[in-house]
């Protein structure tokens, strides 16, 4: 591959003009090949209290204008030394969640090929299924390292097997997650039983509380996560409401005291090194953000999942 294309230039378009792709990156139809491509799956037919995150994809692109190429937390070039493109948005079926996620397999099979890593915005939390089957295929069990307020193990919603709380609960009854190297990151909030807790860690999930980081150093923290990730294939799944609403106020389900913006981009950082293969970041609804801020946190999420993927993932 000859030389990445990168960002467009803010010293000859300013960041508020021009086409709007994410870190205003070429669109994947304007490179010859890309190894890495962010896609948006504007899908929130699964969500169970507030819905709009169907608009997410491009809330996210829109806020993520003024990313720069050089990140200096990692001494890092995510778009120096892969191609990196916007494959746009996938049209999926806004009234058949299962044609949704039939869609969404078979649109991340042909875009990902044999090599390529996806960075997929969503959407809500629907979409991980689909993308883990993909992910299986290519890998074996994967490593789940979830960043999230909710468990998303439950089993249904009203008897429906496929909602934004169910994912993983169907990954884990598919085999397609790691028993022993999967984790949630985040969780917080009330549950409707002990039993919750104790059906997602015998589907494979560690958990790591919110409440952990008052009194745990995030080295600390970081130095369980990477124990248990090890060296296997890692799938990393962030809900945007893994953040406190006071970060992220735009999403659907909102929980009270979770993490700050600062403390997500650290943790994305310390898995620099891992054995990451794709990721996704799900359940940004602009309708209930206001000056971006949940968009600006969703889009340096992106960037930094890029940031540690590895060059051939």
């Amino acid at each position: 591959m000859n030389d990445p294309i990168g960002p467009v230039d803010a010293t000859r378009v300013p960041r508020y003009a021009g086409d709007t792709t994410f870190a205003r990156l070429p669109r994947l139809a304007d490179v010859t090949d890309a190894d890495t491509v962010v896609w948006g799956v504007p899908f929130d037919t699964g969500v169970t209290y507030r819905p709009g995150a169907r608009f997410g994809p491009n809330h996210v692109r829109q806020s993520s204008r003024l990313l720069r190429p050089y990140n200096p937390a990692l001494d890092a070039q995510p778009f120096a030394t892969r191609q990196v493109a916007d494959a746009g948005d996938l049209g999926v079926n806004p009234f058949s969640i299962d044609d949704a996620i039939s869609t969404v397999e078979s649109a991340a099979r042909d875009l990902s090929g044999t090599r390529r890593t996806l960075v997929t915005v969503g959407g809500d939390h629907t979409i991980a299924l689909p993308l883990l089957r993909v992910q299986h295929e290519r890998h074996g069990p994967i490593a789940v390292l979830h960043f999230d307020a909710h468990l998303d193990t439950w089993d249904t919603y009203f008897g429906a097997p496929h909602t934004h709380g169910t994912p993983f609960r169907r990954a884990a009854e598919e085999g397609l997650i790691d028993f022993d190297h999967s984790m949630h990151v985040g969780l917080r909030g009330p549950l409707y039983s002990r039993l919750d807790l104790d059906e997602s860690e015998r589907m494979g999930f560690a958990a790591v509380h919110c409440r952990e980081f008052v009194r745990t150093p995030i080295d600390t923290i970081l130095d369980r996560i990477r124990t248990r990730l090890g060296t296997r294939p890692v799938y990393v799944s962030v809900d945007i409401d893994v953040l406190d609403p006071g970060f992220a106020p735009g999403t659907g389900t909102p929980e009270a005291g979770g993490l700050s913006s600062r403390e997500l981009l650290e943790l994305l950082r310390g898995l620099d090194g891992l054995n990451l293969v794709g990721a996704d970041l799900v359940e940004v609804a602009p309708a209930y953000d206001h000056a971006e801020i949940t968009g600006i946190a969703a889009a340096h999420v992106a960037y930094e999942l890029l940031s540690v993927l590895p060059s051939g993932a």
